[in-house]
């Protein structure tokens, strides 16, 4: 059964573009198809939310790409995480699971 697809909080993309990557070097379609497959389908990234956020996180050094060849033989921006980007994504994960077992204890509450 396929997972409902759902709108990302604000923030969260950052930290699942960081997360990909922290896997492995991507090129931006392999990022979106990286973050849709670890998520079983539920986010779906467009090019227009992925590649600012990509940008971004590059222009804040968290990422730095370097251009290649993709599988098709194209030429294709490969993007990594630098240390910055694996001090951020250690952050930002912690500052998710400090919000989620929050919202957790709300929806838990009688």
């Amino acid at each position: 059964m396929a997972a409902k697809q759902t709108t990302l909080l604000q923030g969260t993309l950052d930290l699942l573009i960081l997360k990909s990557l922290s896997l492995g070097r991507l090129h931006g379609l392999g990022v979106a198809q990286r973050i849709e497959q670890i998520t079983r389908g539920t986010f779906v990234v467009k090019p227009g939310s992925l590649f600012p956020a990509l940008h971004r996180l590059e222009e804040s050094g968290s990422l730095r790409s370097v251009w290649g060849e993709s599988a098709s033989k194209r030429r294709a921006k490969y993007y990594e995480l630098t240390k910055a980007g694996q001090a951020r994504l250690a952050a930002e994960m912690g500052d998710w699971r400090r919000v989620s077992r929050a919202i957790q204890l709300v929806l838990q509450a009688t």
